[in-house]
């Protein structure tokens, strides 16, 4: 296990980033999705909340040059599975699992970002919590080391997490040109604190002048309910 803030402060630029895992006391699922951004474009943004998930929206209109891959809604829930994503895949599993596939095979039908030379990587994760059981999953879909004629899919499942232990996943492994996609296992780190303690680690964690916006939120195991934070660097 590595610790979750000096994982997140590694590189300057680790993208998009979503954390999963159990809080110390056992009680709680918790959540982390942040966003990051070089261009104007990317940090005109914000986070706002849409029924029980959030979406992006311009935080200056006037400014948005290109909706395309960087407004969607991040975190959608159905029945008792919470999805969060970094890009309108989100849709994507809502949909077709509510026809009834599963989260890994709606995300076949998807694959990275048309972003060259990038080709960012679409991360997801699933949080599926029901009558005092917890289980969570994350996906990466990537280009073949920059290739873009072949997508590399990989889902990590988690059963009875361990209290006090998350994983992480990002879109890219540091700031360069072109960017280099997330490459491993998610990686193995605490949670600790209470959801503001959780919260404020993430954020003070991630590079100020990249930092865009974060979400978190934690879900009682035992009766469903949920507490959300969610932070804008544009105020």
């Amino acid at each position: 296990m590595v610790d979750l803030k000096q994982e997140i402060s590694r590189t300057t630029y680790p993208g998009r980033g979503i954390v999963i895992g159990l809080t110390a006391d056992g009680k709680k699922a918790a959540c982390a999705y942040f966003i990051m951004g070089r261009s104007e474009n990317s940090r005109n943004r914000v986070f706002v909340e849409d029924g029980e998930g959030i979406r992006t929206q311009a935080f200056d209109p006037s400014k948005m040059e290109d909706p395309s891959l960087i407004i969607y809604a991040p975190v959608r829930v159905l029945g008792n599975s919470t999805i969060v994503t970094n890009g309108d895949q989100t849709d994507t599993v809502y949909d077709l699992m509510k026809e009834g596939k599963t989260f890994e095979q709606a995300l076949r039908t998807r694959e990275f970002e048309p972003d060259a030379p990038n080709y960012t990587p679409r991360i997801s994760g699933i949080m599926n919590v029901e009558n005092g059981k917890y289980d969570f999953s994350m996906s990466i879909l990537k280009s073949n080391n920059g290739d873009p004629s072949s997508c590399q899919r990989f889902t990590y499942s988690y059963e009875n997490p361990k209290a006090g232990e998350g994983f992480f996943i990002h879109t890219y492994m540091k700031d360069a040109n072109p960017l280099p996609s997330y490459e491993g296992e998610p990686t193995l780190v605490n949670i600790e604190g209470d959801i503001d303690t959780f919260t404020n680690n993430v954020w003070n964690a991630l590079n100020e002048d990249n930092k865009v916006s974060l979400f978190t939120r934690f879900i009682d195991i035992e009766t469903g309910k949920y507490e959300t934070r969610i932070i804008n660097k544009n105020k």
